[in-house]
């Protein structure tokens, strides 16, 4: 083969190739195909130099062109300020607005329970006795006890960035261990409304439960909330396992923990939120009908992004699953 002649023959193919891999994303559809014939074409091309006339030069010019071009035509999309302005505008609230059967009675069932546990510690001293010595009792509950300088025994800050990280990584925790069968997040919903019940339970009985609500709706309505969600969703994974519906079941779970991861971004946001209004308005000098107003707020506007943009989104289509072009590619199945 002459490479001369060869190289003539194909340079305005190969600088052309070369000029729109510069141009970037800035194509038009039928640019973008002429890259993708150009690119098959160019690798042609330096197979037949390499195994013909191997020359260092060209070689290498062709070899980085070739890489540059399989870069372009078969990379991974980058994530960019529209896919987080659309996770949070559609898919993090349609996602929650979709498992609103899951963790709408998990709040609920989870609430009736921390309440009974509360009513049953308060109203049986026995119980009580059996949590701690009264001494300790009383240190926890009086006036400047315990259960009030929690929220105010750290620096503000480093109080909330505490908070949030544990409470991040409950429902990170729900989210992911939903899919062994359920049994995990129904225990980690235990552990916390047996604390909050403990909590109810003890300062009631000290006739203090206004001041021990007055502590922890500020934040907690939030943060409960938040922690619902997780543990809804988790549990909607582990049902999946379970009852798969109408696709295969490795599709439906993909789907489910697709979503699920989402959720989780989501969800540290807005207990980053909480965690805010635990470190600072908890334990501020705020009368108390102040700081419960902050939290009634903060809780509204989640549940409204929830229902307003969640509710459009979803009806709009949004699963707040990752778009099609980024899933791997699916079997058609059976109606």
């Amino acid at each position: 083969m002459d490479l001369d002649v060869y190289v003539t023959a194909h340079r305005a193919e190969w600088d052309r190739l070369d000029h729109l891999l510069r141009r970037g994303r800035r194509l038009t559809g039928a640019e973008a195909d002429e890259l993708v014939a150009l690119y098959q074409r160019t690798a042609t091309h330096l197979s037949v130099i390499q195994s013909s006339a191997p020359d260092p030069l060209l070689t290498a010019r062709l070899t980085q062109l070739v890489a540059r071009a399989r870069a372009t035509v078969t990379g991974t999309r980058r994530a960019s300020w529209r896919d987080v302005a659309k996770f949070l505008t559609a898919g993090f609230p349609a996602a929650v607005y979709r498992s609103r059967h899951w963790w709408i009675p998990t709040a609920v069932l989870s609430t009736l329970l921390a309440a009974v546990i509360g009513w049953w510690i308060g109203t049986h001293p026995e119980v009580q006795a059996a949590i701690a010595a009264p001494d300790e009792l009383r240190e926890l509950t009086r006036p400047g006890g315990e259960y009030e300088t929690y929220y105010s025994s750290h620096p503000a800050a480093s109080f909330a960035a505490q908070v949030w990280t544990n409470n991040a990584q409950a429902a990170a925790m729900c989210l992911v261990l939903g899919a062994f069968f359920c049994v995990p997040v129904l225990w980690i919903l235990f552990l916390n409304m047996l604390n909050l019940g403990v909590g109810i339970g003890l300062m009631s009985s000290a006739g203090r439960l206004d001041t021990f609500l007055g502590l922890v709706l500020p934040h907690g309505l939030l943060e409960l909330t938040a922690v619902f969600v997780a543990a809804g969703t988790g549990l909607r994974l582990g049902w999946t396992l379970i009852d798969p519906g109408p696709m295969p079941r490795r599709t439906a779970l993909a789907q489910q923990g697709r979503a699920a991861i989402g959720m989780a971004i989501g969800l540290a946001l807005v207990l980053f939120v909480s965690g805010v209004i635990e470190g600072f308005v908890t334990p501020s000098g705020l009368p108390t009908w102040a700081r419960i107003a902050i939290g009634v707020a903060a809780e509204a506007a989640f549940l409204l992004y929830v229902y307003v943009l969640g509710g459009r989104a979803a009806r709009a289509g949004e699963a707040g699953d990752v778009d099609a072009a980024d899933r791997s590619a699916e079997l058609p199945t059976a109606a």
